[in-house]
């Protein structure tokens, strides 16, 4: 199913998949993550080269406080986009939560000095929390 291209099968354009990612994330902020997960969930086999997409899709998997998968999806995330803030941050909060706390505070240490004052202020309360 991967070596698939499911947009050319649908005959899908970018007009249609912006307008599937524009519908997930209008549910993502309302905080309906269960109908936005299977957007995201298409979107990924729709685009399969969108870190926007898998990094979302991992935040939804967090918040659903299902961590394997959030790993899973960050990490995808992260090695075509490595050094996104957002993604680092929310797989620096899987990696705590599961337990993984020296690994977790790797990220941490490396964010506090992120130029996004955000991410680098929930490090430093990350860093304060678990060590």
């Amino acid at each position: 199913m991967a070596n698939k291209n499911w947009s050319d099968i649908l005959g899908w354009g970018e007009d249609q998949v912006e307008d599937l990612r524009f519908t997930g994330y209008a549910y993502l902020r309302q905080g309906k993550y269960e109908i936005a997960l299977n957007f995201f969930q298409a979107l990924v086999v729709l685009d399969p080269l969108s870190a926007y997409d898998r990094q979302t899709l991992g935040g939804i998997y967090l918040e659903m406080n299902e961590i394997e998968k959030a790993i899973r999806e960050l990490e995808s995330s992260l090695k075509l986009e490595p050094d996104h803030g957002p993604t680092l941050l929310n797989l620096c909060k899987c990696l705590l939560q599961k337990g993984k706390v020296k690994e977790g505070l790797k990220y941490a240490r490396k964010l506090r000095k992120n130029e996004d004052r955000y991410i680098a202020n929930m490090a430093k309360a990350l860093l304060l929390a678990y060590s």
